[in-house]
């Protein structure tokens, strides 16, 4: 999965984790407040993944343009 994917997933699970929880406050439903907060953590954690996937790939390239520097 592209970083842009995971990025995008994360913010979707984020909001959906969030609405949960605010129906299942709304309702009184703690079962529903706790699948938005997994939900929402979860988001957090694909959005930390396409992140990482970034930074990685920035650090790549830059390797690669110091070692083309180099020849």
């Amino acid at each position: 999965m592209s970083s842009t994917t995971d990025k995008i997933k994360g913010t979707a699970n984020e909001a959906i984790g969030k609405a949960k929880q605010g129906i299942g406050e709304a309702t009184g439903s703690e079962r529903l407040e706790g699948e938005g907060a997994l939900q929402e953590a979860k988001g957090h954690g694909q959005k930390a993944v396409g992140n990482a996937k970034d930074a990685a790939k920035e650090a790549v390239n830059r390797a690669a343009e110091a070692a083309n520097r180099k020849l």
